[in-house]
């Protein structure tokens, strides 16, 4: 029993040498007496016992590793913290498993190398404003190294973007000041479209103003025109009925009894509201023809004696 217990393990470790499957996610490296001899993709293959072994399974499908947080120096002289996500995957087997002791390390700490680097050519604002510039650097960066690997970086996101207290403090007050800046800015534009809208407001009201006067006047000067028009015409008009009725049979005689009439008429108006006296037309004539010879008389009689005081 001892016998056959011990063929039975025999067969069974010799079973399970030979005989390997190999699952769809992965690839298996063998390893003849040492040397390479062949990747096993997924499926069943039969070995040859203690000359064949299994020296690394690789994982073949996409795999995502965090990137620790590191200290950054910016372009612009400031300090932050960034961390971030890698995602990779085995292209070839067999370089993944010789071409680097561990691939996965080497990516992260390459990932990390490489994010300082482009962490260091942009500015604090950058860094925030550009994050697939600075992703799609540090996979250009990392492909390029990780080539000979048998490794293909697939992508790489930033997670985490935190700077420092200080620079926390100086972005607060930069803030601040930012925000006192637009509020000035904002003040001032308002004062000046205020100027301007009082400007133009009173510029419209000069120039309706203006307009307004110009209109009156012209308006005014029709309407006197128009005026002067109408009693030129009205005048032409009796004009010519007086004229019509002077050349009829006494019309010459009506138009003087008219006359006559209306000085008639003037007269006794002037008398009963004026304070002055009025006399006719030929008792002011002999009134000064009487004043004119008194004066004649007084230059007559006073001119001997001129003469007289001069002699003496």
């Amino acid at each position: 029993m001892t016998i056959i217990t011990v063929a039975v393990l025999a067969l069974l470790i010799i079973g399970l040498k030979t005989a390997v499957v190999v699952p769809m996610r992965e690839a298996y490296v063998v390893e003849r007496l040492g040397r390479f001899r062949c990747v096993l993709q997924p499926g069943f293959h039969i070995l040859i016992p203690f000359f064949d072994r299994i020296a690394y399974k690789q994982e073949m499908r996409e795999e995502p590793m965090d990137v620790p947080p590191q200290s950054c120096i910016t372009r612009d002289n400031m300090q932050i913290t960034v961390d971030g996500l890698i995602y990779l995957k085995v292209m070839d087997a067999e370089r993944a498993s010789y071409g680097i002791e561990n691939y996965r390390r080497a990516s992260v700490n390459l990932a990390q190398t490489t994010m300082r680097s482009e962490i260091g050519k942009l500015a604090l604002h950058e860094a925030f404003a550009e994050r697939d510039k600075l992703n799609d650097g540090i996979v250009r960066e990392i492909d390029k190294a990780s080539d000979p690997w048998g490794i293909k970086v697939l992508r790489y996101e930033v997670k985490n973007i935190t700077p420092s207290s200080e620079v926390i403090h100086t972005l607060e007050k930069q803030m601040e000041a930012e925000r006192a800046r637009r509020a000035a800015v904002t003040m001032a534009t308002a004062e000046k479209e205020s100027v301007i809208n009082r400007s133009e407001g009173e510029r419209q009201q000069a120039i309706n103003l203006s307009t307004g006067a110009k209109q009156k006047r012209i308006n005014e000067a029709n309407g006197r025109a128009a005026e002067i028009s109408i009693l030129a015409e009205a005048t032409s008009k009796s004009i010519a009925v007086v004229a019509e009725a002077l050349s009829r049979p006494g019309g010459d005689r009506a138009v003087r009894m008219r006359v006559v009439e209306q000085f008639i008429k003037e007269l006794g108006q002037i008398l009963r509201t004026s304070n002055v006296s009025v006399v006719p037309k030929e008792l002011a004539s002999i009134e000064s023809t009487f004043r004119g010879i008194g004066e004649v008389s007084q230059t007559i009689a006073g001119a001997p004696r001129r003469r007289t005081k001069v002699g003496s």
